[in-house]
């Protein structure tokens, strides 16, 4: 056991929770959350990780890291129309495909048949729009915001992973002292609330199909792809089953998709953890206890966002999505065949168009795969 064991799994837990946490909530906001029920989102997805990142890496010997779905986060914070119980429907959904996908191994290598360039111009057109919000705060509250911005860039330099952590503590410590928040809210343990679920069409097709999209195009299959460039090879169906069905059995108590994870599961890979890759799996454990703790207190985080000024969580939302914004732009005009069909997806996805009740990543992702396909007619 070496110290950097357990300190690269908690700055790993530190930086996803702390960094992405305002999203989440954004998600909550966005399907009529109560406060009660996003704590409880909270909650229950930080025990789902935990669970899953505890089981996994002992099973597989492995450093197998799981994390809420960011983009799907997003996702859902830029949907509209859909209740908590309709979000809790498509959840449940969610889950099942995920471990459908898990059991039979086609599903995965479907999802992965879709060009990286359409369901990158998804992504790109589901997180441009915190990117947009981002800068708009910036009139509402400029002696805040700005000094925050140049923060943000200036740290990036140094360390990228903190950067977003750093704005908002350092954000959250700045309207506290300048008076813009009233006072802190009293210390309280999480509880779980159990939310009725609302299976209805709309919600399905406009929200737990992206989401599943989302979640296996940006998310699983890129969270294989950094345990392989690690040196570790497992098999991805049980991975992604597992973390489906624990997306099953937390959805009803509000929880959207977790699933493996990149940006964290790079973080607990590398040799700085540990020069023999035999040991490294040690850090799931590690980084499950950051999140029992998160689990535990999330009522009270919860409480403390909900007094932050909303220009802070707006900025700090943002913020978080600028790197994952860029990776996915790059991504989607890589390929010159498919930068008219990457662009058209950005372009309907982030329109926000609703039609028939159903979002826009839905049409984004239908609108980009047409005009691919009408692409591949021409060059035949």
């Amino acid at each position: 056991m070496r110290i950097s064991i357990p300190v690269s799994a908690f700055v790993a837990a530190i930086v996803g929770f702390g960094g992405t946490l305002a999203i989440l909530i954004a998600a909550a906001k966005a399907v009529g959350a109560t406060q009660v029920e996003t704590a409880s989102w909270v909650t229950a997805i930080c025990l789902a990780m935990a669970i899953e990142s505890l089981w996994l890496s002992w099973r597989t010997r492995m450093p197998v890291i799981t994390a809420w779905s960011t983009p799907g986060a997003a996702l859902i914070a830029a949907s509209s129309g859909f209740s908590m119980g309709e979000a809790v429907g498509a959840f449940i959904v969610t889950g099942i495909l995920l471990i459908a996908t898990g059991l039979f191994r086609p599903l995965t290598k479907l999802i992965a048949r879709i060009p990286a360039s359409v369901a990158s111009g998804m992504l790109a057109g589901i997180v441009v729009t915190f990117a947009i919000n981002a800068v708009k705060a910036i009139p509402l509250d400029p002696w805040l915001i700005l000094p925050l911005i140049a923060a943000f860039f200036v740290i990036r330099l140094v360390n990228p992973a903190l950067s977003v952590l750093a704005v908002l503590i350092g954000g959250g410590a700045a309207a506290f002292l300048t008076g813009r928040v009233g006072g802190l809210p009293t210390p309280e343990l999480s509880t779980l609330t159990l939310i009725a679920p609302q299976f209805t069409v709309t919600a399905i097709i406009g929200l737990a199909l992206p989401l599943y999209l989302v979640t296996m195009a940006s998310q699983n299959l890129s969270g294989l792809a950094v345990l392989r460039a690690a040196g570790y090879h497992p098999d991805p169906g049980p991975l992604i089953g597992v973390t489906g069905l624990f997306s099953l059995l937390s959805a009803p108590f509000g929880a959207s998709t977790t699933n493996l994870a990149a940006i964290s599961a790079a973080i607990c890979t590398g040799p700085d953890v540990h020069p023999d890759p035999g040991e490294r799996w040690k850090t799931g454990p590690f980084y499950a206890v950051a999140y029992f703790v998160f689990a535990i207190f999330g009522a009270s985080l919860v409480a403390i966002f909900a007094v932050l000024p909303q220009s802070l969580i707006v900025l700090v939302a943002g913020l978080a999505l600028m790197a994952p914004l860029a990776n996915a732009l790059s991504i989607a005009l890589q390929e010159d065949g498919e930068r008219m069909a990457a662009t058209v997806t950005f372009a309907v996805t982030a329109s926000g168009l609703t039609l028939f009740g159903v979002g826009a990543a839905f049409w984004g992702l239908i609108a980009g795969l047409v005009v691919l396909f009408l692409e591949m007619l021409k060059k035949r």
